[in-house]
């Protein structure tokens, strides 16, 4: 079968994305894998599917790049609503249903994309670290000099735990840098450390907000560029009207013939 694809990156977090509002296309997961490989596929951290939903803008549907269905995607979903926007589906704000529930977009300056996030009502302490679930899971460590961690040895040594290896946890490591954090996240389903994520750096940044309550708005470092974090802090663990904030950009575009 051919397919016609689109790859979309934000933040050097990558995405492959097929056009499904027809309805037509079921991949497996062994098909998924192949088209985010990036020695035999095209390559990605994640792949996408454009869905026509009623009462809404589209429905994503996200696969890690192990080809297992996925949770929320931050970075993909911005991606995704940037790809919806070239599609010529340009509502004033876009209102999408993710595995996590329903969200708004909107198309910010200097090509950003602005995505709301699920409300977090409650972080969990573990060995004096955070668990925040942001529409995934995210275990976020405090470190003094994050570009000296190894984060594919010591985020994998916590993924697999014997408290997380069931259904498996992403791993922030984040360094407090004068006014912006610096996080690097080993992701679950990649298996590796990616050069940002969206649901991590959300999970990191209201873990270390800058004010006591009210609004935040953090700048975050990735690996892969610069995102921003804006929400509305009520107590230590409540927090809403979460906007993750950064580019969404267009690579390229081909087709690839996928073996039944």
């Amino acid at each position: 079968m051919k397919y016609c694809f689109y790859k979309y990156q934000g933040t050097g977090n990558d995405f492959v994305i097929l056009d499904n509002r027809d309805g037509k296309i079921a991949l497996t997961v062994e098909q998924v894998h192949f088209i985010c490989d990036r020695r035999f596929g095209i390559g990605a951290d994640g792949l996408m599917l454009l869905n026509s939903l009623e009462g809404y803008d589209f429905e994503m549907i996200y696969y890690n790049a192990d080809g297992q269905p996925g949770t929320m995607c931050g970075n993909g979903g911005r991606c995704l609503t940037k790809f919806a926007f070239d599609q010529g589906i340009r509502p004033e704000h876009f209102r999408f249903i993710a595995s996590d529930g329903l969200h708004v977009a909107e198309l910010g300056k200097h090509g950003w994309i602005h995505l709301k996030m699920k409300d977090v009502s409650s972080i969990t302490i573990a060995h004096g670290d955070s668990i925040v679930d942001t529409g995934s899971p995210h275990y976020i460590k405090h470190v003094s000099y994050v570009s000296k961690i190894d984060v594919v040895k010591e985020g994998r040594e916590i993924r697999y735990s014997k408290q997380f290896e069931e259904k498996g946890i992403n791993v922030n490591f984040v360094e407090v840098s004068d006014n912006k954090i610096i996080v690097r996240t080993y992701e679950r389903g990649v298996e590796d450390e990616t050069y940002s994520c969206g649901t991590g750096v959300t999970a990191a940044a209201l873990v270390f907000a800058h004010n006591e309550n009210g609004f935040n708005r953090i700048e975050v470092q990735t690996k892969g560029g610069h995102l921003a974090v804006e929400f509305d802090k009520l107590s230590d663990e409540k927090f809403e009207n979460i906007w993750l904030c950064g580019p969404a950009d267009f690579v390229f575009n081909g087709e690839i013939v996928i073996e039944d």
